[in-house]
């Protein structure tokens, strides 16, 4: 179960090579939480690239900011894309 606080917001996040209709709602504190938690919560079928990482956007509901991740599985590492 999801609990909001009151720092959190709602989150779409999609892999990058995916349709949009594809993306989830999450609910977290920052748009790097957020994409962790998809990876996390989701059974993905997505490609990795050659560096191991996988891509998702992360879009803010509320402001409509938006922004991509690079996930790095090996590292766990969050960074954003280039």
């Amino acid at each position: 179960m999801i609990h909001k606080t009151e720092s959190s917001r709602q989150f779409r996040v999609s892999a990058r090579h995916a349709d949009h209709h594809h993306a989830r709602f999450v609910e977290e504190t920052s748009f790097e939480a957020a994409a962790v938690a998809y990876l996390e919560q989701f059974d993905l079928s997505a490609p990795i690239d050659d560096k191991g990482a996988f891509r998702v956007i992360v879009h803010d509901v509320q402001t409509g900011r938006e922004h991509c991740f690079k996930l790095d599985l090996d590292t766990g590492a969050t960074i954003p894309c280039g």
